[in-house]
């Protein structure tokens, strides 16, 4: 029998069905404006056909070739559309660039189903030796799954820096475990190197990877160039009602002005800027100061997290563009790809305006790859500019060299070589098509959610220096936030999310810790000193704390130490080692500071201290690792052998963590 209280449960319920299956359905649009023609940016980068199986959509469209990519700033997606275009250039059927996290990967053992089929992975290493936040699923599959793999045919393509310690370790985990499940390997693993030439080093594994594949499939056959293929058509807006068009969101449309949490990558956070100081005292360079307000955003982070920003090209840039390709920049326009089976349907958020686009949505300062300039060489008129373009961008040792030499070591950028080769003009659909996203820059965040918790707070050295042609380079981000300066009650805006880090501090606040961060390699740990600054303002004891320093001026960039002085004198900072390295005749950096107190040093690794090392890769990261390493084999009398078995147990435990960059 029912009781009272059963009713009114009962009654409850009918109620909130009712709300949600009649009163929801029927709410106007007041809130939330329903477009049908413009979704969501997860529905526009898919096709109406998406089918989760990837083998089914290889089946209903003719192609036995698949291209999976693992990308954080997109040059392994652009490998991967490489190499899906290749694929009839060799005789191959049709192949199609992938993202790994909108497929089943257990679908792979069902390629066998399509003759000569062939699984290509052009894969990316991230951070320590991670995966790439698309390939994690892929990455977890591999490392758990037991599938038999035994008639798939595959190759992989890593992406790495060598200024890392885990180099290209992704691509290596693909390949070897692909191999452990039975897959056949068609050609040997190929690595490209960021910090040298990357795109040559894809050039040169592609080279050669397409004669073995015809090699492996019995294919004698070349089909045509495809080169100057077009991936996407356009589509020219007349009369399209402005209110439908993106302005610079990177999804859901009008999302910069109506926000609603979660704020992530593909949803920032509009966040109005409270303070942007200048933190150097004096020299010829700049190191901004910047906190944004997030106290409306429902936002959390941890110290040692990292502050997402979508910058914006300079307009005189875009402007300049538009003028050498006499193109109308307002003009509205919508790319939409020529395979109707792909799953992105749109390269950027479209329709929109070529200014648009060009401000944010596509990188028009860096250096163009070889083969942006291949598919672009019949725009130049000039039988000159024509030749000497195909000669800049032909596969030999003389056209790398030639590339190298005049594009790379000459930091030419898109508007430089549009000056420079007058005859030189692409349609700017065309050139939209092929130019790369505009990345997100990511900055360490130097605050503590403890003691900040409605701001962010970010450290940031302004970009600015002169090519080898006397042209003025500007940092995209930094010369844009720059410009972000609170004015009394007008406070600018900058669109930005948080990324989790495992750059963490321990979880007891006993726990030494000893933190290496030249330069803006402090920031993370000016979070980390605030964070165990609460914890004492709380009565909780605090382990030693100890900084390790590094700029060129005493008196120009010691940044923030007005701050740190006062963590000393408060008994937060146990220690402060500061190196200034132009102060004397002998230039000193922290790797010299460390190499002196090595007995504390070890002292404190000794007592289950953890190491954080933030900053450059390419020389004080790696200084900094060979001190540690020999800090470790003379204090604790090991032989070299065995002190990097015992830097490795302390990186595997989390005691050894890095925050660095090249």
């Amino acid at each position: 029998m029912f009781g009272m209280l059963d009713y009114l449960v009962l009654g409850g319920m009918t109620g909130l069905v009712f709300y949600w299956f009649v009163l929801r359905r029927n709410r106007t649009s007041d809130d939330t404006p329903v477009i049908k023609q413009l979704p969501s940016l997860s529905t526009l980068q898919r096709s109406s056909s998406y089918d989760p199986c990837f083998v089914t959509k290889m089946k209903n469209s003719g192609k036995n070739v698949i291209v999976f990519y693992g990308s954080q700033t997109g040059t392994a997606e652009d490998f991967a559309t490489r190499l899906a275009k290749d694929s009839v250039r060799y005789g191959m059927k049709k192949g199609m660039a992938a993202d790994p996290e909108e497929f089943e990967m257990d679908d792979l053992a069902r390629l066998r189903e399509i003759e000569n089929s062939l699984a290509i992975f052009c894969v990316a290493t991230y951070g320590e030796g991670d995966p790439t936040d698309n390939a994690q699923e892929l990455y977890d599959w591999l490392k758990d799954g037991n599938s038999s793999l035994e008639d798939l045919n595959y190759a992989v393509f890593g992406l790495g820096n060598k200024t890392y310690e885990h180099y290209n370790a992704m691509g290596r985990f693909v390949d070897k475990r692909l191999e452990e499940l039975g897959a056949t390997r068609v050609f040997e693993l190929g690595e490209g190197d960021d910090d040298g030439n990357i795109e040559e080093d894809f050039v040169t594994w592609r080279e050669n990877f397409w004669p073995a594949v015809c090699m492996h499939f019995g294919i004698s056959e070349v089909g045509e160039d495809v080169c100057s293929m077009r991936q996407f058509s356009v589509t020219v807006h007349k009369d399209i009602d402005r209110e439908k068009l993106f302005t610079g969101e990177p999804a859901r449309l009008h999302s910069l002005v109506k926000q609603k949490p979660p704020f992530d990558v593909k949803n920032p956070y509009l966040a109005p800027v409270l303070e942007n100081r200048e933190l150097h005292k004096g020299g010829d360079r700049s190191c901004m100061h910047i906190e944004v307000d997030i106290s409306g955003s429902k936002i959390r982070y941890d110290a040692g997290d990292h502050l997402g920003v979508y910058p914006v090209n300079d307009p005189e840039l875009v402007d300049a563009i538009g003028q050498r390709l006499g193109a109308d920049l307002d003009e509205a326009f919508t790319l939409t790809n020529v395979d109707e089976d792909a799953s992105k349907v749109h390269p950027f958020p479209c329709p929109t305006t070529y200014r648009t686009a060009l401000t944010h949505y596509l990188d028009i300062t860096s250096t163009p790859r070889s083969n942006l300039l291949k598919e672009l060489v019949e725009y130049a008129s000039d039988p000159a500019d024509k030749d000497f373009l195909k000669k800049l961008t032909a596969p030999t040792p003389e056209g790398k060299e030639q590339f190298n030499s005049w594009v790379l070591h000459d930091h030419r950028t898109l508007l430089t070589i549009l000056d420079d080769l007058p005859s030189f003009r692409p349609p700017i659909d065309h050139l939209c098509e092929l130019l790369p996203k505009l990345q997100p820059r990511y900055y360490s965040i130097s605050s503590s959610s403890k003691m900040h918790p409605t701001s962010v707070h970010i450290t940031a050295v302004l970009v600015e220096y002169t090519t080898p042609t006397g042209k003025l380079q500007k940092g995209v981000a930094t010369s844009w936030l720059k410009l972000k300066q609170p004015a009394g009650e007008v406070q600018p805006a900058i669109p930005v999310f948080v990324r989790k880090s495992q750059f963490r501090l321990p979880f007891k606040p006993t726990v030494p810790i000893i933190m290496i961060g030249p330069g803006t390699g402090v920031a993370p740990f000016r979070g980390f000193i605030q964070d165990r600054h609460i914890a004492k303002k709380e009565g909780k004891p605090v382990g030693e704390t100890v900084l390790y320093f590094g700029c060129r001026h005493k008196s120009e960039d010691f940044i923030y130490a007005d701050e740190l002085d006062q963590y000393v004198s408060a008994g937060t900072l146990t220690h402060l080692h500061a190196a200034f390295s132009r102060d004397q005749p002998q230039k000193v950096y922290v790797q010299h500071l460390l190499k002196e107190n090595a007995a504390d040093l070890w002292r404190l690794i000794d007592a289950g201290a953890h190491i954080y090392v933030c900053g450059d890769a390419r020389h004080m990261a790696h200084d900094v690792d060979e001190v540690l390493l020999d800090t470790v084999a003379s204090e604790g009398k090991l032989d070299r052998s065995a002190a990097q078995d015992y830097l490795k147990r302390l990186r595997s435990r989390g005691r050894y963590s890095c925050d660095i960059w090249s």
